[in-house]
């Protein structure tokens, strides 16, 4: 319904902003809050979420986090607060290489995204946000288990794990790159 919405920020508040159009005050939910100046002239690019009880506008600074969130929002399980939460916690290009990855650690990470959901996004989306490249999510769950092996602590390496987004990377390659970042 709403495509974009062009005009003065009015306010910042928890959760999103105020965008005044021509005299008119709409609430915006975005991520990134910190992105944001009041009184800076905008464009945000808007999605409306009906529900039956309640209706909210849902904004993004480009169309490439708009498509991501779209995306995000037609997979099984996943709505519009869960997915403006992940994409507050990351970039959508760190979120797409992720997925072209199969790194299943990194979206566990994402704020409402737990085993089920992270491999049901990959199941979904891997070809539509990615150019298709290989990975494969067992890859990393290998070197997890090779990292424990040589000692290093669960936490450590999801941490570490959960940075890596190499497509076409080999176990060997992950592995080498999770030790690397393990020694700083």
């Amino acid at each position: 319904m709403y495509y974009y919405l062009k005009g003065t920020l009015a306010e910042i508040s928890s959760g999103g902003v105020v965008i005044d159009v021509n005299g008119v005050g709409y609430f915006v939910s975005v991520s990134h809050l910190e992105d944001y100046t009041q009184g800076e002239s905008l464009t945000l690019y808007t999605y409306l979420v009906v529900r039956e009880d309640e209706q909210f506008l849902v904004g993004f600074r480009d169309r490439e986090e708009k498509d991501v969130f779209r995306q995000l929002i037609s997979v099984k399980g996943i709505g519009p607060r869960t997915a403006l939460n992940a994409l507050s916690a990351v970039r959508p290009a760190d979120l797409v290489r992720a997925i072209a990855a199969n790194n299943v650690t990194f979206l566990k990470k994402l704020p409402g995204i737990g085993a089920k959901a992270a491999a049901q996004i990959i199941l979904d989306l891997k070809g539509q946000l990615s150019d298709g490249s290989k990975g494969n999510p067992e890859q990393y769950d290998e070197v997890r288990e090779a990292l424990k092996g040589l000692g290093f602590r669960v936490a450590e390496i999801d941490r570490v794990l959960a940075t890596i987004n190499e497509v076409n990377a080999t176990s060997e390659d992950i592995l080498r790159l999770a030790l690397a970042k393990l020694r700083k």
